[in-house]
């Protein structure tokens, strides 16, 4: 924006030096990018902020400097030579679309003689880069430099019936522009139009049919406020920008239209015109000013710095914002209509900052007072199975959600890839179906570099299309292979292997209360035969565990085994698991039986535990599994079973006689059921 020094002096006395002049206009933002002397005056191109189009104009960049300097603007006379004839009487204004034209003012100056403008006004009109047309269209574009309101002056005599309708363009209407543009109009277009035809582009450009010329003798003045999106999104479409457009698309100043059209009025009444009694001024719902809430406390704590009261309350009186004392620290903002960036507090503490001086403002970062938020409830979820996998001696990755088509090939299922339209390497064409090909190249990664064990775990989300409708699932991925511990005088290291991973995620789903979980053994096309295990959840298949096959591990460069498992976690935590159970603590001992079976070498342990805990059998309060074992002593085909049941009564001791009972129960329940026989020499504890 071109600010000539000559022009501010309009608005404001400024007795200081232009060094110092730059110098106050940089302290509060608005910088000087360089600057010139022509025609013996001092022009300026200043930055000016995107969001302060009050700045467009001398009038904004003269308040600014009248609040850092603490001087008052100068007050401004625009005499009007009238005629008795009122406006109304001349033009019919009418406004069809209020919300996209809250206000619109005019006046007709009949007898206008257009010709050639004052040296005066052709000076400043250069000074910000413009060239004169006539002293008409130069009296606009004069107070919209000086303003930074946009006014358009159409000649009276060529608008048919008189009338100004302010409208939306109607389909397939034309319109040319006064630079002879001939422009295709939509329905979502507002214009400017008489009784016949669009004369005007409201906001951005008149029209070469309305256009004023030396014929012309009397002018009908419009300034009004247009709806800044509706500006911005014809100029868009039409690929036009102008001064006024530029300014209105930004937001103008929608008190100011009645002091624009009596300014323009004021001009052409020096080139012999005479204005129509009474402004038309069509502004059916009047805005109120906005009003804002600052705390002082709230401005040291953006700031870093401590701002008097004092201070702040006389920066907002030279900003001419109303100011009112709430309560102590505490005020009432009451915001000038020309300042249209003003929305919230932090602009308020803006103004503050700018005024206060930013060289005063340590270049520190403040104390920030902030409270953690809540984490959701499947976050809380999602740390707690972290914490347990911690605790196994798992580490988490964060892999990227893309694989190849190798991937793909190597872990094809049933499930379709989602495609890439523009992938940034062929490594990354398909959004992922599964986690296990980032994790397993994090495994073969580190067993590259001398890792002796890896134990990993991902949460992520995997894609496919299901339906021709692209699905999001939240997937937990678990790989682990060598040994678990690192090597110590104490004790012996282990390896990991298929009870190891699967204690890990009977644990994890024990946690969460999600009972009763099932693990069925069944073949996966990812793992070896006979060893893998599908997980279900009432019935609702959930995912798979085992041990990575050797085919697709060799593709990866895996030499060792892998045990690898995948679940739809997400599944999972949409379910509402197990309730608590609370119960006061026993205060009677516990009897313990131990007992071992041989039993055929195939039967899954999960159908054992299931039947025994659908019997109900009355003070049985645990039992598990607590050995396994063949050997030379064992007939083939089978496999020798250990299990420690316990036994507890909630309001007396247990007699010996009554578990003996319950035990013989137990082994002829399993031996009718299973074949269960108990191992020669086993005999009932006493």
């Amino acid at each position: 924006m071109r600010i000539s020094l000559e022009w501010l002096k309009d608005f404001i006395e400024l007795n200081i030096s232009p060094e110092e002049l730059i110098r106050v206009l940089n302290s509060i933002g608005l910088v000087v990018d360089e600057f010139s002397w022509e025609e013996g005056d001092l022009v300026l191109e200043i930055e000016t902020y995107a969001n302060r189009p009050d700045t467009l104009g001398h009038l904004g960049i003269a308040r600014e400097l009248a609040a850092v300097l603490g001087q008052s603007l100068k007050e401004q006379q625009w005499p009007l030579a009238e005629i008795s004839e009122k406006t109304e009487e001349v033009v019919d204004v009418q406004v069809f679309v209020e919300e996209l034209c809250p206000r619109y003012c005019g006046l007709v100056v009949r007898g206008v003689k257009v010709g050639p403008s004052p040296e005066w006004l052709q000076r400043r009109l250069r000074a910000v880069g413009l060239k004169t047309i006539n002293n008409v269209v130069d009296v606009t574009n004069y107070v919209l430099y000086a303003t930074a309101q946009p006014i358009h002056a159409f000649d009276l005599d060529k608008l048919a019936g008189r009338k100004i309708i302010v409208r939306q363009a109607k389909k397939d209407e034309s319109f040319r522009t006064l630079d002879g543009t001939d422009l295709q109009l939509s329905p979502e277009m507002m214009v400017i139009a008489d009784e016949q035809k669009p004369v005007a582009l409201a906001g951005i450009i008149g029209g070469e049919n309305s256009a004023v010329t030396e014929e012309t003798q009397d002018v009908f003045i419009e300034c009004a406020y247009f709806d800044p999106i509706s500006v911005r999104m014809t100029a868009k479409k039409l690929g036009l920008q102008t001064d006024a457009s530029y300014r209105f698309e930004r937001g103008a100043d929608i008190s100011f239209p009645p002091r624009g059209a009596l300014m323009v009025a004021s001009l052409l009444s020096q080139f012999g015109g005479k204005a129509t009694r009474g402004l038309i001024d069509i502004y059916p719902h009047p805005r109120k000013k906005k009003t804002l809430i600052l705390r002082h406390h709230r401005v040291h704590e953006l700031l870093g710095v401590e701002v008097p009261s004092e201070k702040i309350e006389s920066i907002f009186q030279a900003l001419q914002f109303g100011v009112e004392t709430t309560q102590p620290g505490c005020w009432k903002i009451l915001v000038p209509y020309h300042r249209v960036d003003i929305e919230r507090e932090a602009d308020l503490i803006e103004e503050v900052a700018r005024f206060f001086g930013y060289d005063q403002i340590p270049s520190a970062f403040p104390p920030l007072k902030q409270l953690e938020p809540p984490l959701s409830p499947l976050r809380k979820t999602i740390q707690r199975m972290r914490y347990l996998l911690f605790h196994y001696g798992f580490n988490e990755v964060l892999n990227f959600s893309f694989m190849s088509e190798e991937d793909n090939d190597c872990f094809a299922q049933a499930r379709k890839p989602v495609r890439l339209r523009n992938p940034v390497s062929s490594r990354s064409a398909l959004m992922r179906t599964t986690l296990l090909p980032g994790l397993i190249s994090n495994v073969a990664y580190n067993l590259n570099r001398g890792a002796e064990g890896v134990h990993l775990f991902e949460w992520g989300k995997i894609y496919f299309w299901k339906n021709d409708v692209t699905q999001e699932r939240l997937s937990l991925g678990l790989v682990s292979t060598g040994w678990r511990e690192t090597k110590h005088w104490s004790s012996l290291r282990e390896k990991s292997d298929f009870f190891w991973l699967k204690g890990a995620v009977e644990d994890l789903f024990s946690l969460l209360r999600y009972e009763p979980v099932n693990f069925v053994q069944k073949e996966h096309p990812w793992c070896e035969n006979g060893l893998s295990l599908i997980v279900s959840y009432k019935g609702e298949p959930l995912g798979f565990l085992g041990l990575l096959r050797e085919e697709i591990g060799r593709k990866y460069e895996l030499k060792q085994d892998v045990w690898v498992a995948e679940f739809d976690i997400g599944y999972l935590i949409s379910k509402q698991p197990r309730a608590f159970h609370f119960q006061p603590v026993v205060k009677f001992p516990a009897v313990i039986r131990d007992a071992s079976f041989l039993v055929e070498a195939g039967l899954p342990y999960q159908q054992v535990r299931s039947f025994l805990e659908s019997r109900e059998i009355p003070w049985l309060e645990k039992f598990e599994l607590y050995d396994r074992f063949t050997g030379a002593s064992i007939p083939q085909g089978k496999v020798s079973l250990s299990f420690r049941f316990v036994f507890r009564h909630p309001e007396r001791t247990l007699e010996a006689e009554e578990v003996d009972n319950l035990m013989e129960r137990i082994i002829r329940s399993l031996k009718s059921e299973f074949g269960f026989q108990l191992r020669e020499g086993g005999k009932i504890d006493k």
